[in-house]
């Protein structure tokens, strides 16, 4: 066991955004209140580094401030007194509980606190049970989820897509540790709209509560992270809704992407996009899972790059393994966080990745949606 711990310690890369910052990025502008219970570190990380919105949008985030005498103690009810009194002040759409390492230690009952919150308020409410030990991407996922599946309206359901109709689509796992506040959000709704789809609803970015309580109207589900994961299984559960995995990056790519939406749109059937396997491969797209694989799929389609693969370590913190998977590369696409993985003399093109390096890069994340991608490999490769 502790061989095992050691190995999942990283003493030279950095780590990805943790589950609790997933919680808060998904639900931030869905009018709830998300409540960190945790001392106060887990908090100024997610505000300092992982949410862009700050600036401009104002969302209710709060902490605990779970003191040290709580955690001894176990005092959930100071926990429970404290939110039910800021929601009864506030009156937010629903209240969601985020965990944090102490808590996981504690022995937190998230869903008995967020019952307990619930019947004394009125006021829907969640209980994750999330500890900072995984990646941002597993908390978004529960969380979008766990929003679709209690307040979507039941009473909708998939339309048939006539013959001449404009297929709808909603976007899922859209959050800025992914997508940033830099451009590509939008240029991604444009290449959809460019390609003749309508985007019913972006969970869960730029679009109002009522748009997203519509998913159930769409014709198919464009799963563009893998935050968008677990929602996609609940719209298909409640709607039939069809999924497709994938990014419009590249011009040649991205029109594979299209035509599998249009194909579920029409058949019903889940579609996912091939991703290169990255063993063995010179050229190495390293990143968030869905990114990384359309990334690597645009190199082969529009660029003919036969050995290129893509690796995404979100799931798997291990150092060594990362090192050793990119041994043998030549060309390395990832955040410049990732530069003392490379080996000797191997090129190395930028893509910084706000769940991986926060804000210290933002300002040189490029576009890549559409067609923008081509321009910037051209660019980067000298092409």
């Amino acid at each position: 066991m502790g061989v095992l711990l050691l190995k999942q310690t990283c003493a030279i890369l950095s780590t990805y955004a943790a589950d609790v910052s997933g919680v808060c990025s998904a639900l931030y502008e869905m009018g709830g209140m998300t409540v960190m219970h945790d001392a106060s570190g887990c908090n100024s990380t997610y505000n300092t580094h992982d949410e862009p919105r700050w600036y401009d949008m104002p969302s209710m985030v709060f902490i605990s401030a779970l003191a040290e005498v709580d955690a001894v103690m176990g005092d959930d009810e100071k926990l429970i007194g404290d939110v039910c009194r800021a929601a009864e002040e506030l009156r937010p759409r629903f209240v969601a509980l985020a965990g944090t390492p102490i808590p996981m230690m504690m022995g937190t009952d998230f869903k008995g606190v967020a019952r307990l919150i619930e019947s004394r308020t009125g006021i829907p409410t969640f209980g994750f049970a999330t500890n900072g030990m995984h990646s941002y991407n597993k908390g978004a996922s529960t969380a979008l989820a766990a929003v679709a599946e209690r307040f979507c309206d039941p009473s909708l359901s998939r339309r048939e897509l006539a013959a001449e109709e404009a297929p709808e689509v909603n976007l899922l796992g859209v959050t800025p540790l992914d997508f940033s506040v830099t451009g590509n959000v939008e240029a991604m709704k444009k290449s959809f709209v460019d390609a003749g789809f309508r985007v019913n609803s972006c969970w869960a970015m730029g679009d109002g509560w009522e748009r997203l309580m519509e998913a159930g109207r769409a014709h198919v589900n464009v799963v563009v992270s893998s935050c968008g994961e677990g929602l996609a299984k609940v719209l298909r559960e409640k709607y039939a809704i069809p999924a497709v995995t994938g990014i419009p990056i590249g011009a040649a790519a991205q029109r594979e992407l299209f035509d599998a939406a249009r194909a579920a749109a029409r058949d019903g059937n889940d579609r996912k996009m091939p991703a290169p396997d990255a063993e063995g491969a010179e050229f190495i797209v390293v990143g968030e899972p869905v990114q990384s694989a359309e990334i690597a799929r645009a190199l082969h389609r529009d660029f003919g790059i036969e050995s290129v693969g893509a690796i995404s370590p979100l799931d798997f913190p291990d150092e060594d393994k990362i090192f050793a998977q990119l041994k043998n590369a030549r060309t390395v696409i990832a955040d410049p966080l990732y530069k003392p993985a490379l080996p000797k003399g191997c090129r190395f093109l930028s893509l910084p990745h706000e769940g991986y390096s926060g804000r210290i890069f933002r300002d040189q994340i490029p576009l890549i949606m559409g067609g923008n991608f081509n321009e910037w490999i051209k660019k980067e490769l000298s092409l």
